[in-house]
């Protein structure tokens, strides 16, 4: 079966169909426990950030906290 072919036949199906057969897709792809490659420049900026994060003084803030200042923020395409 040609990738094509796959496509035209999930077209036909029902949305409810769709919708299980990503979530299926997905539980495969979580079963499978493989990892995506990520390039040396990734890996390096990652281990950056995180030795950053351990060694300076963060001030951590609750979700909810998080969620109030970016609800109570002034949106700047909106006039007043």
């Amino acid at each position: 079966m040609t990738l094509e072919h796959l496509k035209e036949e999930i077209s036909k199906l029902k949305l409810s169909l769709k919708l299980q057969l990503i979530e299926d897709v997905w539980d495969s792809i979580a079963e499978s426990h493989s990892e995506l490659p990520l390039p040396e420049w990734q890996k390096q900026e990652l281990q950056n950030r995180y030795q950053e994060y351990k060694t300076e003084n963060h001030e951590l803030l609750e979700w909810n906290i998080v969620h109030a200042i970016f609800d109570n923020r002034q949106d700047p395409q909106k006039k007043p």
